[in-house]
């Protein structure tokens, strides 16, 4: 039965038709499109379903190309301190949550950000220990790069001075006293998810189903997730996935990056990239190739301009990074590899020069912080930016100090990127930065945090609003190889499409998207989401 969208304001970009006023669906695809009295007088059958759009401005289906649907899952299992402003205000939280524990019971949380914190740094272990006396603690930084942990933490791990740490992990210790600070950065972490007993997996399925209903009412229909690590490997993560998404059919279209310490199971169950359908797949096979500005972790082939001896870290070793790169080749799927500094970057780029490509482009996903020479590297059709515009409000201005004024000008380079045909797809990295795809629509073309009022970033590196919109729609469909089926409102397309309570397209000012809603998701042709 076919089904008519009328009465709208379709954005399609299309070149072919890149404006109709009516979308003809059949079997969850587009069908026909054009003038509502032509799709009318065409397809207007007694058995035809018709919608009125009412006038309301219409994109393809928004997709996020980068983000964690697992970490707003559990966001709403554990403690939330995202946008916490004050030291004082972030250990109160925790004494609130600790007092509502049983003794010895995991105090997990996320979200931390020092930068935020106008009181001063990050607490010490010693605040942290009064704060929650009585149970283990462990809250991630909101970069998910450093956490917080408590001294019944570290006896939960038998720590010791002598303790083995993971490569590319490390348990910062006091310079006077040798004793931990209560900050761990990177790998150390699995010291302690290793002793955290797992949620149930009803627990988990409950959660995700909440975050997969709250992507669609941010006007979501795609999205490329990565898990495997905190929904208990692969097996756990895609049965998850197949029930919610395939046997409750909640609609949400979503890509999986398999963490690479995960590439057996996936030979084991001859699972691929591409294997699954059009509701849920495999993606590429996720690595971490340095960490983040926040902890000065990012690798830099310079120093930090804010510490001359600091370089950053590398997570893996080039031999160790080419044997995990070879791996995945062996089984003829791309990498999906964060690299956040430019010398990440270039040790990322240098070991795939080694490799020929495969059918699924290679993603280096967030590409912070740039060379000329690296973005000529980058300009290929195997290869794809995954960036995050939104990352702008998190970073700036405090990250200026870190990088300085003449690294800066290549730093969060997206205009640069598209300018010189690098293929990028936006992403959020949430729970990183808001899911709102909207949010970082609006970094995109402003490059400032909303309630500021100077002229941007770095402001040569604006996009349009169309570019902006077209990272999460048209170029979401490139990284899964889907631009053939989706990303536009074309004949043949599945039938995905945002719906918007104002034309983006029509605005005088782009703040005026901070207060524009998501009136409808449609995907496949079925309206998942509507605003009430």
């Amino acid at each position: 039965m076919k089904k008519i969208f009328k009465n709208g304001l379709f954005y399609t970009f299309d070149p072919i038709k890149p404006f109709v006023e009516a979308v003809v669906v059949e079997n969850g695809r587009f069908f026909d499109m054009g003038t509502t009295e032509q799709m009318l007088l065409h397809w207007g059958r007694a058995d035809c379903s018709i919608v009125d759009m009412q006038g309301k401005a219409v994109t393809p289906g928004l997709i996020d190309s980068h983000l964690h649907l697992s970490g707003i899952a559990k966001n709403f299992l554990s403690l939330d301190v995202t946008g916490v402003t004050t030291k004082r205000e972030f250990l109160e939280r925790i004494r609130i949550k600790a007092n509502s524990l049983q003794k010895g019971e995991w105090l997990l949380g996320w979200g931390w950000d020092e930068n935020l914190f106008t009181d001063g740094t990050y607490p010490t272990i010693q605040e942290l220990d009064h704060v929650a006396p009585n149970c283990p603690l462990f809250i991630s930084r909101i970069c998910g790069h450093a956490s917080l942990v408590n001294t019944q933490a570290l006896e939960g791990i038998n720590y010791h001075a002598a303790v083995s740490i993971p490569e590319g992990g490390a348990i910062v210790l006091d310079e006077g006293t040798k004793q931990p600070t209560g900050l761990i950065l990177e790998s150390a972490s699995q010291l302690f998810t290793e002793q955290i007993p797992y949620y149930s997996y009803g627990d988990l399925k409950k959660s995700m189903r909440r975050a997969i209903h709250f992507a669609m009412e941010k006007g979501l229909t795609g999205a490329h997730s990565n898990d495997p690590v905190y929904l208990g490997g692969l097996h756990q993560t895609y049965q998850i996935y197949d029930e919610l998404l395939n046997d409750e059919n909640l609609g949400l279209r979503c890509n999986l990056l398999i963490d690479h310490m995960f590439m057996d199971d996936l030979k084991e169950r001859g699972m691929y990239t591409g294997y699954g359908n059009e509701t849920l797949q495999i993606g590429a096979v996720k690595i971490f190739a340095d960490g983040a500005f926040g902890r000065r972790t990012a690798l830099l082939s310079e120093p930090y301009h804010d510490a001359p001896d600091h370089f950053g870290e590398a997570m893996f070793d080039q031999e160790t990074l080419y044997e995990i790169v070879r791996k995945a080749r062996d089984l003829s799927m791309p990498i999906a590899v964060h690299t956040i500094g430019d010398q990440a970057l270039e040790n990322v780029l240098d070991i795939l020069d080694q490799f020929s490509a495969v059918s699924y482009r290679d993603r280096l996903i967030h590409v912070q912080v740039l060379r000329k020479e690296l973005i000529e590297r980058l300009a290929l059709p195997s290869r794809i930016a995954d960036i995050q515009p939104r990352f702008i409000v998190g970073d700036f201005p405090w990250v200026q100090e870190r990088l300085g004024k003449e690294r800066i000008e290549f730093a969060y380079a997206w205009k640069t990127l598209i300018d010189s045909q690098v293929i990028c797809a936006g992403g959020s990295d949430s729970p990183i930065e808001p899911i709102d795809p909207l949010l970082g629509i609006h970094a995109s073309i402003t490059r400032k945090a909303p309630g500021q009022t100077h002229n941007g970033w770095n402001e040569k590196e604006k996009l349009s609003v169309e570019e902006a919109f077209k990272l999460f729609t048209v170029m979401g469909a490139y990284p899964t190889n889907e631009e053939t089926i989706k990303g536009t409102i074309s004949r043949g397309k599945l039938a995905d499409m945002t719906v918007y309570s104002q034309n983006p397209f029509e605005m005088e000012e782009a703040d005026e998207l901070l207060t524009t809603q998501i009136e409808k998701t449609i995907i496949g042709g079925e309206i998942r989401f509507q605003k009430q």
